[in-house]
């Protein structure tokens, strides 16, 4: 098997005025009083270890104790407008606030505390991406999950997904035999086709979490990616299928030991039925993020023409050819998988 490489870094695409427009429609955009810059004046950073005494990608921020004040009020503000549409939630602190330098976004994880009961809870600031907020936006729509963020300007702010990241479930399982492995094993199969289908790249197995829920009678699992960089910015078809990245090799090996063929396929068309299903139920939300990706440049020409040849051969589909935008080609892609007609299939209108 020829594992997965990404070769350069993606640059940081601005979100033009038309995808604004989209994000005001279905409210995800809104005045925040604490912005991604205003995160950046620390004073200084101290590297974090994790439980077991490893250190991490993560840095703790120190500021200015005017500045923290003024940071710790906002965060409060922006948080209620993440989960509660802005209404007051009572004895809510910010404990403390973390900076990665990894990654494109190089986010503030920030935690904050409920007074009363000590329960806590996680929410991210990152630098606003073009191609992450249409990755956000395709994770709502074909997803089983909801996704919660907000924009303003050039500030994104993210909700916690919730797990445990599949890079520490793999490691801390190698030699165990878990539960309802079976169940993993389709979860997996299912991932890997709706990230191909909807075009999100770059599911190593430390950018998406395995969620873990006690059924009456046994353990079932849901993956679910956390990072959305990626969205239609490589050139190779395999960049957008999870099973082609070393990091994810157990959870491959897995679905060969416990699957024939003909199963995977099975599970594959359902997750394909169940995306449709989504699409018709965000059929105008869908077309609106479309339109606006067709007019917006978030990936090179080489990528872009390669990935047109590579779904042309894929699908058997010569109309890919003509395309010179990532919006064309997710567009075409989308109605060859999902056999429904989203937008017009000339790409020289609409």
């Amino acid at each position: 098997m020829e594992f997965n490489h990404i070769e350069n870094k993606k640059p940081i695409y601005r979100i033009k005025a038309y995808l604004k427009e989209h994000l005001k429609k279905y409210a995800r955009l809104d005045e925040l009083p604490v912005t991604y810059e205003d995160l950046t004046q620390y004073r200084e950073i101290f590297p974090l270890d994790d439980d077991a005494g490893n250190k991490t990608l993560w840095h703790m921020a120190m500021y200015d104790q005017e500045n923290l004040e003024y940071l710790s009020k906002g965060l409060v503000e922006v948080y209620q407008k993440l989960v509660s549409e802005g209404d007051i939630i009572p004895y809510l602190k910010i404990d403390r606030i973390d900076f990665c330098s990894f990654g494109n976004s190089k986010p503030f994880r920030v935690r904050v505390v409920n007074e009363i009961n000590d329960n806590y809870d996680y929410f991210y600031v990152k630098k606003a991406d073009a191609s992450r907020i249409y990755g956000l936006e395709l994770e709502e729509i074909f997803s089983p999950d909801n996704v919660n963020y907000l924009v303003d300007k050039q500030t994104l702010v993210e909700e916690h997904v919730v797990g445990i990241p599949a890079d520490d479930f793999i490691l801390k399982n190698k030699k165990v035999t878990i539960e309802n492995r079976l169940r993993l094993a389709k979860e997996f199969v299912k991932f890997n086709e709706r990230c191909f289908v909807r075009l999100l790249g770059d599911m190593r197995a430390y950018n998406f979490v395995v969620e873990i829920t006690q059924d009456f009678d046994n353990v079932q699992y849901r993956l679910r990616a956390m990072d959305f960089d990626q969205q239609n910015f490589e050139g190779r078809k395999n960049i957008y299928k999870p099973q082609f990245y070393s990091d994810n090799i157990d959870l491959v090996d897995l679905v060969q030991e416990l699957m024939k063929e003909d199963v995977v396929k099975q599970y594959q068309r359902i997750e394909r039925v169940a995306m449709k299903k989504r699409f018709f139920a965000y059929r105008q939300r869908t077309r609106s993020l479309l339109r606006q990706m067709r007019r917006d440049k978030i990936s090179t020409d080489q990528n872009i023409a390669l990935l047109s040849t590579e779904l042309s051969k894929y699908h058997n589909d010569t109309i890919f050819l003509d395309y010179n935008n990532m919006g064309d080609i997710l567009n075409r892609h989308l109605e060859k998988s999902l056999n429904v007609d989203i937008l017009s299939k000339n790409p020289a209108t609409g």
